[in-house]
């Protein structure tokens, strides 16, 4: 027995006897409530980002807004009882006398402890569960997260807000030095990301470390909010001492270790290489899209759907007297269009903001004859910082549950050759309206428990955003604009690519170069477009096959829904009962609407 599992099975023998005591089947309801609560205040008890993110620092737990998340060995191990203890208590309470709203939250909460924790029991590496194997990567780590976090998401409105984000500097070096921690246990289990991963990496930690301490993000950003608000006091020069003295070392030590790793790392894409590594893809797929699917039937679904929209494409291109080439070529040829381009320039980078932001204040006015439920909740489009270009893509961040922040959208304009005017408006509704933005404000305001709020299935999350992008279509958003309407099935068949691609590198071992080129040939995309996207599914396995299997899932409820109700199908009252229940494992979707 090791440690970690000494700890979980310490925590549950504890808990069994606390369980000794179960309420009366009429006090379940309540029971259940309180224990939901008691959860969330313990998931927030140990990530104090958390609770800034979910905009609940204030009050009780203002002192959390000073803290960072502990991302030590210990910490982990901290998480992962966690998980344990909750899955214990809330076996012990039952299901049974629940009203349909409640046994759905139990059945969703049940879920995601009972999945998350097989999978800590199988695997003991990467932060936790299946995945996300690598703690450090061009997507994973503090270096990535937090300079953003701090910037967009811990809210300066007094002094001790702007004392809070100092102390946090420090506590941002302490993280950059547990991570090192976690990373070192890890390479002993010969867990490290790809050797291309971690060159990427290297390069996001170099840009971060470029700026003189003064002139860092860190250093600037509670600097200039703090003048805006007349706090009193030097906080350029606290934050650039802090930078100076403590993040810059820690982030040093982070890039010898990643450059000496990469020295060492495997070429090898798939996590099929790493311990356990099918089970760990079969675990990944179980986290991210909640499906105990085949890989290899999912990869045959995603052949057949790349030919099936590839289909789809020709003939809209044919209209337009687009013929020459493969449907690849033709997409290369209308990237490659200066008519399709902005200049590559920080004013064109501007109005393109601009002309975004437009875009979805006119599809909001369309939402109440789709939905009869539309969120409160405002979306802001937001350029990604230049610090974290490199590796990143295209994004959003919920509003507060306050309602003081409104929901973010990111968007990469590292090159806006990446981004053809034809292609902007589908990644727009996806990250906006009627995608993420609409789900999650719905999600965040309606009648459910707090954990229940804040919970996310990515399948079901990105299953909904890629509906959204095909349903803005059939909103009108395209009867003008054939090449937008290339661009959305475009973006459609590139979640079919995406099932492809992840099977072959996880499952079939593909190489990167291998994935790259059917990425690039099949969509057309620029190849700087394809890297990105395929060294992210080699560090987050299974989490490209939600996108598109979630979508299929909501059009088979959809198509359900139409045949039981016929004339008197309503699709309000359709999205209503998609949205109103929160986020859902895909298994539990299909229950919801008959």
């Amino acid at each position: 027995m090791d440690r970690r599992t000494m700890m979980i099975g310490t925590a549950l023998a504890a808990l069994l006897v606390a369980a000794r005591a179960l309420p009366k089947a009429a006090d379940i309801p309540k029971a259940l409530n309180a224990l939901f609560d008691q959860f969330m205040k313990e998931n927030l008890d140990l990530s104090p980002v958390s609770a800034t993110y979910y905009g609940m620092d204030s009050g009780a737990r203002t002192p959390q807004k000073s803290e960072i998340d502990d991302g030590s060995e210990a910490g982990i191990e901290r998480q992962k009882t966690l998980i344990a203890s909750q899955l214990a208590r809330l076996k012990a309470l039952g299901r049974a006398g629940l009203s349909a709203a409640d046994a759905t939250s139990y059945d969703v909460i049940m879920y995601g402890l009972r999945t998350t924790d097989a999978a800590n029991r199988m695997f003991r590496y990467g932060p936790s569960g299946a995945g996300q194997p690598y703690v450090l990567s061009q997507k994973n780590g503090g270096y990535r997260q937090l300079p953003s976090f701090l910037d967009t998401q811990h809210t300066i409105e007094t002094k001790a807000d702007a004392d809070a984000y100092i102390a946090r500097l420090a506590g941002f070096a302490t993280l950059l030095d547990q991570e090192i921690e976690v990373a070192r246990h890890d390479r002993a289990m010969g867990v490290t990301a790809p050797d291309f991963a971690l060159a990427k990496t290297l390069i996001q930690m170099q840009a971060l470390r470029a700026s003189a301490p003064e002139e860092s993000p860190l250093t600037t950003s509670v600097a200039r909010r703090a003048k805006e608000k007349k706090i009193p006091g030097d906080y350029a020069q606290q934050a650039s001492r802090a930078v100076k003295q403590k993040i810059y070392p820690a982030l040093e030590r982070q890039m010898a270790l990643v450059a000496e790793m990469q020295q060492k790392a495997s070429h090898d894409a798939g996590v099929w290489r790493l311990p356990d590594g099918e089970a760990y893809y079969a675990a990944s797929l179980v986290a991210w899209v909640t499906t105990s699917k085949n890989p290899a039937d999912i990869h045959e679904l995603g052949l057949a759907l790349v030919q099936d929209h590839s289909a789809q494409i020709d003939t809209i291109m044919r209209k337009l007297g687009m013929t020459r080439g493969t449907v690849g070529e033709r997409l290369r040829a209308m990237y490659k269009d200066p008519n399709n381009l902005y200049p590559n320039t920080d004013s064109a980078k501007q109005a393109l903001l601009v002309h975004l932001n437009t875009r979805v204040q006119r599809l909001r006015v369309k939402l109440p004859n789709y939905f009869g439920t539309v969120p409160k909740a405002d979306v802001e489009i937001r350029r990604v910082p230049k610090e974290i270009e490199a590796g990143a893509g295209a994004s959003y961040n919920n509003a507060s549950l306050d309602g003081k922040r409104p929901g973010t959208y990111w968007i990469n304009l590292r090159d806006m050759a990446e981004h053809p005017k034809w292609s902007l408006p589908t990644l727009t509704y996806h990250e906006s309206v009627p995608g993420h933005h609409l789900q999650l404000s719905i999600q965040q305001e309606a009648n459910l428990p707090l954990i229940r709020k804040v919970s996310f299935y990515s399948a079901y999350g990105e299953g909904w955003a890629l509906y959204a992008e095909q349903l803005a279509a059939e909103m009108g958003e395209y009867d003008d604009d054939p090449l937008g309407h290339i661009g959305q099935l475009h973006d459609s068949m590139y979640r079919a690519v995406r099932l492809v691609v992840d099977t072959g590198l996880h499952c079939k071992q593909w190489t990167r170069e291998q994935a790259v080129r059917y990425f690039a040939d099949t969509l057309g995309d620029p190849e700087t477009t394809a890297i990105t996207e395929v060294e992210r599914y080699c560090v987050w396995p299974a989490q490209a096959c939600a996108y598109m299997l979630g979508k299929l899932a909501f059009l088979a409820q959809r198509a359900r829904a139409q045949k039981s109700f016929g004339t008197k199908y309503d699709i309000r009252k359709f999205h209503d009962a998609m949205l109103l229940p929160g986020a859902l494992p895909l298994e539990l979707l299909e229950r919801i609407y008959i």
